[in-house]
């Protein structure tokens, strides 16, 4: 048994083939697997060419078959189910059927996982070559983009199918897309999750236009493609990021962490106050419900330290809703005149009393926010530039 082979055997890696009418390159895919392992999966996404004719040629093959083309996503994901539950393996390498890909780069992967086992591994591919369509390369910055929104990470290859995944880890993922869209969908959730998103150069040949055969609906499929972007972002921004910060946090305690932002980070003294400033503002602006989101959003938009912004968003935690909601309505009153509500602080601040005056408290809450933004911006300005001048 040659090294190859041996080395999918012992890392538990097989080699699946998502097919759908591709009989024309089938065949040679599959040989070319063949010289280097055995352990090969192909799922037969209800073709209605020879595909099954194909297949049947290779006695080796593991294959899971249905009659109703679902999509790309759908059969990886079948492949998945199967290569864990029946098949017992832990990673598996997709590789297109359409001939794209270069079986030759398959050591590559087993190189990359040996150094870093439980990674997805990405074979980013040489973008700028001549024959490359150039809707696939706009499609590619598109995706490399919004994946760097969602996760940080700046990737050169988001939309490759040419991939290691450890489908053992993923295994108590559910997925929920069933095209295309399902590769952004597992690389960024997977990213949340924390595996480790990694990528190898391979290389990658397009066949002729008048030759190529290719399943992908450009304005369908570029349309889910951007609707699950849209989601994903969202989820960024209302869950991840706040979900992160917090996990941060809590390995140590918050001055600690203050400290070290403020000590550590590279932005000026007056950058570093316009984000507690900004922090506070969206604290108490009443927005209930979206302002950590937006302040996230904003801090990144205004190239703000987002380590302040969030801690100091947090302003309204619990125990300082009272105070936070009575100053508002004190505030509101100057805007509403004679039509002002007067609450004694000893008073039940209900949602219904929220409700019924909802004028005075958006206005007050909007003048307290920016007042408390300017306090706490204008005091955290004069504490840096005091701790500049003690450090020198």
């Amino acid at each position: 048994m040659d090294t190859n082979r041996q080395l999918f055997k012992d890392q538990q890696v097989c080699v699946l083939i998502p097919t759908y009418n591709n009989a024309g390159t089938l065949a040679q895919v599959i040989e070319g697997v063949a010289h280097y392992t055995d352990d090969i999966v192909v799922v037969n996404d209800g073709s209605t060419d020879n595909t099954t004719e194909i297949l049947a040629r290779y006695p080796f093959l593991k294959v899971v078959s249905y009659a109703q083309n679902r999509g790309k996503g759908w059969a990886l994901r079948q492949g998945f189910r199967f290569a864990v539950d029946e098949a017992g393996y832990q990673y598996a390498i997709t590789i297109d059927s359409d001939g794209q890909h270069y079986p030759e780069d398959l050591p590559v992967f087993l190189e990359k996982l040996r150094d870093n086992p439980g990674a997805i591994v990405i074979g980013a591919r040489n973008m700028e070559q001549a024959s490359v369509p150039g809707k696939s390369s706009f499609g590619n910055k598109f995706s490399n983009f919004w994946f760097w929104v969602e996760t940080g990470i700046t990737a050169p290859d988001t939309q490759s199918g040419y991939r290691l995944y450890p489908i053992g880890l993923l295994r108590s993922f559910r997925f929920f897309t069933v095209k295309y869209e399902f590769e952004i969908e597992v690389i960024v959730r997977a990213a949340w999750a924390g595996i480790p998103v990694l990528f190898a150069p391979v290389k990658v040949y397009y066949a002729p236009p008048e030759t190529r055969v290719s399943h992908f609906r450009p304005f369908r499929d570029f349309s889910r493609v951007s609707v699950l972007n849209t989601v994903l972002v969202a989820i960024t921004f209302l869950y991840i990021i706040p979900r992160n910060f917090f996990r941060r946090l809590v390995k140590k305690n918050l001055r600690e962490h203050l400290a070290d932002v403020l000590d550590n980070s590279t932005e000026s003294d007056s950058t570093k106050a316009v984000s507690v400033g900004m922090g506070v503002f969206m604290g108490i602006v009443p927005i209930w419900g979206f302002q950590l989101a937006a302040a996230i959003a904003l801090a990144y938009l205004l190239r703000l330290n987002k380590a302040l912004v969030i801690i100091f968003a947090n302003i309204s935690l619990p125990p300082a809703i009272p105070f936070i909601l009575y100053l508002s309505y004190r505030c509101g009153a100057y805007w509403v005149g004679d039509n002002a509500a007067h609450f004694s602080f000893d008073r039940n601040l209900s949602l219904s009393a929220i409700h019924e005056n909802a004028v005075q408290y958006f206005y007050g809450g909007f003048t307290l926010a920016v007042l408390a933004a300017l306090l706490f911006g204008g005091c955290s300005y004069l504490v840096l530039k005091w701790r500049s001048l003690a450090r020198n």
